[in-house]
């Protein structure tokens, strides 16, 4: 009787969509989570022909995802990735087919704007995100750990991308990072910002990074945001902010951006909008704060607060370096705020930004999928995802 009636239910379904057109049951397909829309792909020929159509990648617009990549020193075996899906609100495991697992302690993973980059010593390679095909740059001219990472004008050349694997790179900015393991910089190299010509596979020398920013900058020490043709650099600590003309290829005046109360703070671009999200020392307690940030006056006025509960839910201690280990990134309509310690298996919460920034909604991230290794460094970014990569390999 049972099977009877998922038969009728199927029967049901098929003759729906044989009624319906073609521009509206891609319209339905488009507002399912990005693996719904996988599974969807295997039903029929139509289905196929519409989800990998370019129409389809326009219309449907996945939330980003969220990736966290755990290193072991020790053991490559150990290392692990994990991307999670706020439309569906789960985590994916990925294996070696979708994300590298075998990067050493001698190299540098960055994820941005759909691809993911490994610096090591001088060399610099990339790949689409959940479609590995790796391929080399010329060397930099400065080698570098941790370095700050951008990619500019990724919408015309991620189209040639998605045609040919085998073309360039779209353009990219490299800034700051260390010559050492350890952090550790030699004080005759100023790491020059340098930006990648795909046309050539050539580097581009610029003015480097401002002498403020000497004391801490890597990724470990700095965010950074490519924001109306500038790419904005922000101390993590020290709160000075520079943005770098793309276009004149100059800095801007080192500048200060710190709310009241501050303890560390993320720069980030939501909405189209510059951000900052930070850790407050409030009189009645700690507190997370997203700020709106006017890009020509620096001046800031308050978003959201995270509620307490979910604050409480990252930290499980009363050292007074419990907060050190707090991470935030963000893009288009999501920042993900999660601890990198592993003594709590990485907790992360996030926030749903509304449009036009008019409400925040604020949840906690499933716990990751057991079972989690033990990791001596975790990376975690925030990226676009390219349906038409993802639908050519399945990571259901």
């Amino acid at each position: 009787m049972e099977q009877i009636q998922q038969e009728e239910e199927k029967s049901n379904t098929d003759n729906f969509f044989n009624f319906i057109s073609i521009d509206l049951t891609q319209l339905i397909l488009s507002h399912l989570p990005i693996r719904s829309i996988i599974r969807c792909s295997s039903v029929c020929k139509l289905w196929r022909s519409i989800t990998t159509s370019p129409s389809f990648s326009t219309a449907a617009q996945p939330a980003p995802w969220f990736f966290l990549y755990g290193r072991n020193n020790i053991f490559f075996k150990n290392n692990q990735a994990f991307a999670f899906d706020p439309d569906s609100n789960e985590w994916i495991k990925l294996g070696p087919n979708h994300f590298p697992l075998s990067i050493s302690q001698e190299s540098s993973l960055i994820g941005s704007g759909g691809f993911l980059f490994n610096t090591s010593a001088k060399n610099f390679s990339f790949s689409p995100i959940l479609k590995p095909f790796w391929r080399e740059t010329t060397p930099l001219r400065y080698s570098r750990l941790n370095p700050l990472v951008g990619v500019i004008n990724n919408n015309k050349n991620n189209n040639r991308f998605q045609q040919n694997l085998s073309l360039s790179l779209p353009a990219v900015i490299v800034v700051g990072g260390v010559r050492f393991i350890g952090g550790l910089v030699d004080i005759e190299d100023n790491l020059a910002v340098e930006i990648y010509n795909p046309d050539l596979n050539s580097w581009d020398l610029c003015p480097p990074l401002p002498a403020n920013f000497r004391s801490g900058n890597s990724s470990q020490s700095l965010s950074s945001v490519l924001y109306n043709s500038r790419f904005y650099v922000f101390g993590i600590h020290s709160c000075f902010i520079s943005s770098f003309d793309l276009k004149n290829r100059v800095w801007s005046q080192v500048q200060t951006l710190r709310p009241p109360g501050v303890i560390i703070s993320f720069l980030l671009s939501c909405q189209n909008e510059l951000m900052l999200a930070g850790l407050c020392n409030d009189p009645l307690g700690p507190s997370f704060n997203l700020w709106r940030v006017n890009d020509l006056t620096m001046e800031f006025s308050e978003v959201s607060v995270m509620p307490h509960d979910l604050l409480n839910v990252l930290f499980d201690s009363n050292e007074d370096d419990k907060f050190a280990s707090l991470k935030c990134v963000g893009f288009g309509d999501f920042v993900f705020v999660f601890n990198e310690e592993n003594r709590r298996n990485y907790p992360a919460c996030v926030c749903e930004i509304r449009p036009n920034l008019d409400e925040c909604r604020w949840r906690k991230v499933p716990a990751l999928p057991e079972p989690v290794n033990r990791f001596h460094k975790v990376t975690g970014f925030c990226s676009p995802i390219s349906l038409h990569r993802i639908l050519h390999r399945d990571i259901a």
